[in-house]
């Protein structure tokens, strides 16, 4: 316990501060994040990080990483991104025949997804944190995130009685679910208070709601994963907190979706 607290401290601090400096020290910051959570996915598959594919996995995901500024100057700016990557696509879909299926189509099916999983997900953590009201939003949203976990935990163990999802996450109950999201929505209205996000205030509801919702979701998608490979966490990077992919599960999984309800 001690050391789980002390490196979640720690951890903390150093992820609060790249987020309040932003810029180039955050965006650097959150490519390597990605770039680890990216080879802990291919250790579950058994994909070494240093072999060809693994190489090739991580420029596919640093393309779909990479903020939309880099590739609109410097030496990015001749290069288009969706031509990338669907280059990367075929590029790897060919791999299959010149390995002479050493390296299947199961293992690009894998490779792509999980690339896209972890690329969308800390690509928009960088966008949003580029926003003129970047730095607001990122808090919102990440105090959503913690507030449902911390309420979630603390209501399944008060209440907890019905499982939400047995097969997947053996210790989480509806009543814990429930009980996320309205932390989530007490400490959303808080937020809102100090710091206004919206000028509607069913729209920022539903955003709360969508936010505590999906950001479970999120955690039961790693569970998944992490239950059908066979391992307890996603690595070993954080002592007490298992891997990046632990830390961040909800977070990847919430942005890509706020996008697509126009939030950020």
């Amino acid at each position: 316990m001690k050391e789980r607290i002390i490196t979640g401290v720690i951890a903390g601090i150093v992820f609060i501060l790249l987020i309040v400096i932003g810029k180039l020290p955050f965006t650097i910051g959150i490519i390597l994040l990605a770039t680890i959570a990216l080879f802990e996915l291919l250790k579950m598959k058994k994909v070494a990080p240093r072999s060809l594919i693994g190489i090739l996995s991580m420029f596919f995901l640093w393309t779909i990483l990479l903020p939309k500024e880099w590739f609109e100057v410097g030496i990015l700016s001749n290069l288009n991104r969706a031509d990338l990557l669907i280059g990367f696509i075929l590029l790897f879909l060919a791999i299959t025949v010149l390995s002479k299926n050493s390296i299947t189509f199961d293992h690009i099916g894998f490779i792509i997804l999980a690339s896209a999983y972890v690329g969308l997900g800390f690509h928009f953590l960088i966008e949003t944190r580029l926003l003129e009201n970047g730095l607001a939003l990122l808090f919102f949203i990440l105090f959503l995130i913690w507030g449902t976990d911390s309420g979630a935990y603390f209501t399944g163990r008060a209440f907890g009685k019905r499982k939400l999802w047995p097969e997947i996450s053996p210790n989480k109950t509806i009543e814990g679910s429930l009980g996320g999201v309205l932390t989530a929505l007490v400490i959303g209205l808080i937020y809102h208070y100090f710091v206004p996000i919206s000028d509607s205030l069913s729209y920022l509801v539903m955003i709360i709601v969508a936010v505590s919702v999906v950001g479970q979701l999120g955690d039961l998608v790693e569970s998944a994963l992490k239950r059908h490979y066979a391992v307890k966490d996603s690595g070993s990077i954080l002592p007490g907190h298992g891997g990046i992919l632990d830390r961040f599960d909800s977070l990847i999984f919430v942005l890509p979706v706020l996008y697509l309800l126009h939030f950020i």
